[in-house]
């Protein structure tokens, strides 16, 4: 987004149009072009070496898996939306999910899941949790503060997710993030259903934002995308895990999803807004639908 320099407090609307599109780089178009990349050739060995610096290697193209220009453009435009750090794209809304929370938990931990979470999120922790020795306690969404009567001395994770998936409970989130800092613990949310434009999570407490992104940001049924939005204290720790499991996505089978996703983006806010008055869940529109296009609650399931 090309400025002159003056402060300014862009309204999300005008974020939403310009965000992760560079023209001037790309000969004036508006869409960031489409890469399909796997191989990623270096000049000379010096070059290749230079890109396996951990400092800085989701910083630069290297492999296809680990991201193109096509991936860093919905990625910047995904957490400056919800006021995080960096933002990192996996292969599914449940790789988003499982991603980071095994670069949070350890044998020997403590996990505190909200009741109302995503039936597969369950599923993970008793099928896989449990046999690599993590323990999980399951709390009401309505519990507020009153998590901090949970917490046990290896605790490291709050989980949360707000509306919950099927009944829809909203959460004290930021009462539930300051119990947990409180007790040590990382405070992880699938706002997937509120949506980063309606929910900006980050200054709620929040330290990892997790999105199916199949459901409101891409909104078409044609694409399947996971998304993760963290702080910059988390970023390095769940990117490299998430690397390290290959849950990153070049937007396999079809690196063009990148651009289905991002091209309507700017749609979102106009929508959003102009069905306010009709509540929550009538209002969050897909972010990748345009004004035009029809709208439903997608269902989350698979």
């Amino acid at each position: 987004m090309k400025s002159d320099g003056g402060s300014r407090n862009y309204r999300k609307d005008t974020l939403l149009a310009h965000l992760g599109r560079h023209p001037e780089g790309q000969h004036g178009a508006v869409n960031p072009p489409v890469y399909h990349a796997s191989t990623i050739l270096s000049s000379n060995m010096a070059e290749w070496e230079s890109k396996r610096d951990p400092k800085t290697r989701f910083d630069i193209v290297r492999y296809g898996l680990l991201g193109t220009p096509t991936t860093f453009a919905l990625e910047e435009a995904l957490a400056a939306i919800e006021g995080g750090h960096r933002a990192m794209l996996m292969s599914s809304g449940l790789a988003a999910i499982t991603a980071p929370l095994q670069a949070c938990l350890k044998c020997g931990d403590h996990l505190l899941m909200v009741d109302s979470a995503y039936g597969p999120a369950r599923n993970f922790c008793e099928r896989v949790l449990t046999r690599c020795g993590v323990a999980t306690t399951y709390y009401d969404p309505l519990i507020g503060d009153g998590i901090a009567r949970l917490m046990r001395p290896n605790t490291k994770v709050v989980y949360v997710e707000s509306p919950g998936s099927l009944t829809f409970e909203v959460q004290d989130v930021p009462a539930i993030a300051a119990a947990a800092h409180e007790a040590g613990a990382k405070v992880l949310m699938d706002n997937t259903w509120a949506s980063p434009y309606l929910f900006p999570s980050f200054i709620r407490g929040v330290d990892i934002s997790i999105h199916a992104a199949t459901k409101y940001i891409v909104g078409h049924s044609d694409v399947i995308l996971g998304a993760v939005i963290t702080t910059e204290e988390m970023y390095m720790k769940v990117r490299t895990m998430a690397a390290d499991l290959g849950c990153s996505s070049n937007f396999s089978p079809s690196p063009g999803a990148a651009g289905m996703t991002r091209s309507p983006f700017c749609g979102t806010g106009t929508s959003s807004n102009r069905r306010n008055s009709r509540g929550m869940y009538s209002t969050v529109r897909p972010l990748g639908t345009a004004p035009t296009r029809c709208t439903g609650s997608p269902a989350r399931h698979g």
